[in-house]
C-alpha cells in the first residue's frame, strides 16, 4: 500500500477532500470465504483533481468506482463522499450529486437527446425554460449544436456523438464529482484520441472532480492530474504523472515498458 504522507505535498494539504477511502474492501456476499474484489483502500481525492484508476482488466478499478457512487457498499471500511459516508447518504441523493458515464453510455434509445440530458434536472423539479437552457448549454460546450442534435434519438448518431451526449447528460444537473468508466474504450482511435482533448479542456474549464477508469497508459498520463495504479484489488501506486514515470512499483514499471514499446513501434 503506498504511504499516503508521500502524496500529501504542501499544496494538497490546503486543499479539500471531495471523496476519501478509508481502509475499504468489498467482497461480493459479503461473505469471509468470497475473495475480495478490493482491499485496504486507504486514499483521498481532492476537489477539482482528475484521478485516473489504471489498472489490468479485473484489477478492482470499476469495483472502486461503484463504491463511490454507492452502486455497492462497503463489506469493511467506509467511503466518505463530501465528508460523509455512502452508506449515511440516501443512495438517490448521492448519484445525484454525482455524473456517471460508462462506455456504452447508456443513453434512453426511445428518448431523444434532449430527453436524455434533460432527464436528471426534470426529476429535480427544474423549470422547462431552466432544462431548455441547460440542454442547449451542453451541447454547444460538448460540441453538438441544439437545432441539429437535440431531437435525435442514439441510433441516429455515431459512437463518438453518443459519448458525447452521454458527458452531457452525466453533467446535466451540474454535479461536482464525474465517475468515469472507461468511456472511450470502444471508439476509433481518432475519436477516441478527439475526445480525450475535449474532457481535459472541459475538466480545466468546470473544475469537476473527475475520478477515470482506464487500462490505457497513455489515456492514463494524458488526462491524469494522479495516477492509482490498481493491482489484485489493491492500489499498489498514487502519485502525478512524473512520479509514476519514475515509479520503481513492479506493477508501474510493467506499464511503462509497454510505453517505451509503444513509443520505439512510432519511431
Amino acid at each position: 500500500m503506498p504511504d499516503r504522507s508521500l502524496t500529501l505535498t504542501n499544496d494538497r494539504a490546503n486543499q479539500q477532500v471531495a471523496i476519501e477511502f478509508r481502509d475499504v474492501s468489498f467482497r461480493l456476499n459479503h461473505r469471509p470465504k468470497d475473495r475480495q474484489l478490493v482491499k485496504q483502500l486507504d486514499f483521498e481525492i481532492y476537489q477539482g483533481e482528475f484521478l485516473v484508476l489504471l489498472g489490468q482488466s479485473g484489477c478492482g478499478k470499476t469495483t472502486t468506482l461503484k463504491l463511490i457512487n454507492r452502486l455497492l457498499d462497503p463489506s469493511q471500511g467506509e467511503v466518505l463522499v463530501e465528508g460523509k459516508s455512502t452508506k449515511v447518504w440516501q443512495p438517490i441523493q448521492l448519484r445525484r450529486r454525482i455524473g456517471y458515464v460508462i462506455q456504452e453510455t447508456g443513453l434512453f434509445p426511445h428518448f431523444t437527446v434532449a430527453q436524455n440530458i434533460g432527464l436528471v434536472p426534470s426529476l429535480e423539479n427544474w423549470s422547462l425554460d431552466r432544462i431548455t437552457g441547460r440542454i442547449n448549454q451542453l451541447l454547444i460546450m460538448v460540441g453538438l449544436p441544439a437545432e441539429e442534435f437535440a431531437d435525435r434519438y442514439p441510433h441516429q448518431l455515431s459512437g463518438g456523438q453518443r459519448q458525447r451526449v452521454g458527458v452531457a447528460r452525466a453533467l446535466a444537473a451540474d454535479p461536482p464529482i464525474l465517475l468515469m468508466d472507461e468511456p472511450f474504450g470502444a471508439l476509433d482511435l481518432l475519436t477516441r484520441m478527439e475526445m480525450q482533448r475535449e474532457l481535459k479542456q472541459l475538466q480545466q474549464q468546470l473544475g469537476k472532480t473527475i475520478v477515470f477508469v482506464t487500462h490505457d497508459i497513455q489515456e492514463a498520463l494524458f488526462l491524469g492530474s494522479r495516477i492509482g495504479l490498481m493491482h489484485e484489488g489493491r492500489l499498489v501506486e498514487l502519485c502525478t504523472r512524473s512520479d509514476f514515470l519514475r515509479s520503481t512499483v513492479p506493477q508501474a514499471r510493467i506499464f511503462i515498458e509497454c510505453l517505451n514499446d509503444l513509443q520505439r513501434l512510432a519511431i
